[in-house]
C-alpha cells in the first residue's frame, strides 16, 4: 500500500485572495490539480475575519471546527444557516451556493473536505476508539488528539496520512485516553 505521511505544522499556508484567512493544503486527487481540476482535496483553513466564502460548483463540501469559537455560515437565499461552533462535527453542504461567514469570536481553524459531484463522495467520521476501516482507494486518516496506532504507524496530534488510486484498509487504536482521529473515505458516486 503506498500512503503519504503529512505534519499540518510544516505545511505551507496559501492567503485567501479575499484576505480573510489561509488555507493549508493537505493533499488534493489528482496531485497538483487545481482548484477547478480536483476530484477530491483536503485542507486546513484558519478563518480571522468575516466575508463570502468561495463557490465552487459542482463540489460537495464537509467542514468541521478545529479550533476557536467558530463561524457562521449562511446564504443569502437561504437555505444553509448554521453555526459552526462544536468542534469534532463534520457539517456537509453543497459547494456551490455562496455563503457568508461571520465570525463568532476571534478567529477559527477549520478542517476541509472537497469532492467533485458525480465522481467520488466524501465520507468524514470522527473516531475516538479502536477501529477498523473497510478498503477504500482515496483516504486520509488524521489524528486530532492524543496519539494513534494505524495499522503498523505510530502517529502523533496533528500528523496522519493519506493515499490515493489503490485500495487501502487501516486498522486504527488511540494509545490514551481522549484521543480524536478524524478519517475521511471517498467512494465512487452511485456506489
Amino acid at each position: 500500500m503506498a500512503f503519504h505521511r503529512f505534519d499540518i505544522a510544516s505545511l505551507a499556508a496559501t492567503p485567501w485572495k479575499n484576505g480573510g484567512g489561509v488555507t493549508r493544503e493537505i493533499a488534493c486527487s489528482p496531485p497538483g490539480a487545481s482548484m477547478e481540476r480536483f476530484d477530491w482535496r483536503v485542507s486546513i483553513a484558519t478563518i480571522d475575519r468575516p466575508g463570502p466564502f468561495s463557490a465552487f460548483d459542482g463540489v460537495d463540501r464537509v467542514i468541521m471546527l478545529l479550533d476557536g469559537a467558530g463561524v457562521r455560515l449562511h446564504s443569502q437565499a437561504g437555505g444553509i444557516d448554521h453555526r459552526l461552533d462544536v468542534p469534532d462535527a463534520p457539517f456537509a453542504f453543497d459547494g456551490g451556493v455562496p455563503l457568508d461567514c461571520e465570525l463568532l469570536g476571534g478567529t477559527s481553524t477549520d478542517f476541509n473536505v472537497m469532492s467533485r459531484r458525480g465522481r467520488l463522495r466524501a465520507d468524514v467520521r470522527v473516531l475516538r476508539d479502536r477501529a477498523d476501516t473497510a478498503p477504500v482507494a482515496h483516504g486520509l486518516l488524521l489524528a486530532l488528539r492524543g496519539s494513534w496506532h494505524l495499522n503498523d504507524l505510530d502517529c502523533a496530534a496533528g500528523t496522519g496520512v493519506w493515499w490515493n488510486d489503490e485500495p487501502a484498509a487501516w486498522q486504527v487504536a488511540p494509545r490514551e485516553s481522549g484521543a480524536a482521529l478524524v478519517a475521511v473515505r471517498f467512494t465512487a458516486s452511485g456506489s
